[in-house]
């Protein structure tokens, strides 16, 4: 079993180093369970890049439902994320619900379907990202899940800013994460975000959901207060948002061509916040 879960933290490493590098802060007798959950949450993000036609992801999203209902156990057994993720939901006791709606929602990326409210957008967020923070923090706290008050603003916040941060290579390959309802009221046409035209009402629309963004990290401040400490590694990749925002509020700002914040830089700002963890929702 071991080599599946060194299997897992490789690649968390290289699909997702941002929760590779929190997960360093963790406990070592916690890290292997975390670098699991991260490993399967970086398999489900990845299918749109690694299939041509939803049809395949499809397939390989049922194949993950049926591997968490039970259905799958030999196919599991061979495969290093699944057999490790199935010895996490059994040492810990986790229920698979949250991580199957998760599959689900994830469907939303395989076709083209635009999102069409600030709702909707939410509402992704909320069931892609808030199952990974809130069974996390069930690994750090031992079993002991936190109440989704703890998840759900960070998770809306997370999402945002990997929207907002991935636009250029959404809109190339015809996908709209950006809630229709927005450009509508600041009178921007999908079809000029597809074409990667920036504009006055534009950047107004994204500076509207930036703002979003922020009061959703607000929201999740006030409850840090109640937090248990030991769950904090789970949340410190919230500590990028704030950070991302602001570098998309400079005067070079390009819309389409946004380049992320460096990893020395990013490294440096978990290691602030795993100091001081009022620094992870800070705007």
């Amino acid at each position: 079993m071991q080599a599946n879960f060194d299997h897992c933290a490789a690649l968390v490493r290289e699909a997702d180093r941002d929760h590779y590098l929190a997960g360093l802060f963790a406990p070592p007798e916690q890290r292997d369970a975390l670098f699991a959950l991260y490993a399967f949450n970086a398999e489900i993000a990845r299918v749109r890049d690694v299939v041509h036609e939803a049809l395949p992801g499809e397939m390989r999203l049922q194949w993950w439902r049926e591997v968490l209902s039970g259905e799958r156990d030999g196919e599991a057994a061979a495969h290093p994320v699944a057999a490790a993720l199935l010895e996490v939901i059994k040492r810990y006791r986790f229920v698979s619900a949250p991580l199957l709606e998760l599959i689900d929602a994830r469907i939303f990326d395989l076709y083209d379907e635009p999102m069409a409210t600030i709702g909707e957008l939410e509402l992704y967020g909320i069931r892609t990202q808030s199952p990974i923070v809130a069974i996390a923090s069930g690994i750090l706290s031992n079993g002991n899940t936190p109440p989704e008050l703890f998840t759900l603003d960070a998770s809306v916040a997370c999402t945002i800013a990997a929207v907002l941060s991935r636009l250029g290579r959404h809109t190339a390959r015809g996908q709209l994460y950006l809630p229709l309802d927005v450009l509508e009221r600041h009178r921007v046409a999908s079809e000029n975000v597809f074409a990667g035209q920036a504009s006055a009402p534009l950047f107004a629309a994204l500076a509207e959901i930036r703002k979003l963004a922020r009061d959703h990290l607000v929201a999740a401040q006030t409850k840090l207060k109640s937090a248990p400490p030991e769950i904090f590694p789970a949340l410190l990749p919230v500590a990028l948002v704030g950070p991302t925002l602001r570098r998309m509020e400079r005067a070079d700002y390009e819309p389409f061509k946004f380049e992320p914040l460096a990893l020395w830089r990013r490294q440096w700002l978990l290691w602030r916040a795993a100091r001081d963890p009022t620094r992870i929702f800070r705007v």
